[in-house]
């Protein structure tokens, strides 16, 4: 896991990237430039800092660069979560989520794992204390 946390651009970019799955950088710039308007050259920028910061994983595929998600979407959005607990609200241990449960950026399997994550206190996803 990066231990640098995405701006709101780059998680724009995961988001989708999780949804979409491998894309080239203008696959991804037809799906975002709407939401966004940012320019196809905005989006290169950003999944160049993006792999650079190990959020993103770039391959070369015939020639073409294929970007994916290499951070894990429910690990990272319950740091996330975990963070904000803890630094906007002043929350410590365990914390209930069935908030996040109708989020439409979760499976449900996804859901479960979040809760299981963020009902442990104060450990990652594979039980290490932070």
């Amino acid at each position: 896991m990066t231990a640098t946390a995405p701006s709101q651009a780059e998680l724009a970019i995961l988001k989708h990237l999780w949804t979409a799955g491998p894309q080239a950088a203008r696959e991804v710039q037809d799906r975002i430039a709407g939401p966004t308007g940012w320019s196809y050259s905005t989006t290169r920028t950003l999944l160049a800092r993006m792999t650079e910061k190990g959020l993103v994983e770039r391959q070369d595929v015939h020639g073409l660069s294929v970007f994916s998600a290499k951070v894990e979407k429910v690990t990272l959005m319950g740091r996330l979560i975990r963070d904000f607990a803890a630094n906007v609200l002043d929350m410590d241990g365990p914390m209930p989520a069935t908030t996040f449960a109708n989020s439409r950026l979760f499976s449900e399997q996804e859901a479960e794992a979040l809760t299981r994550l963020l009902e442990t206190s104060g450990e990652d996803s594979e039980g290490e204390s932070k």
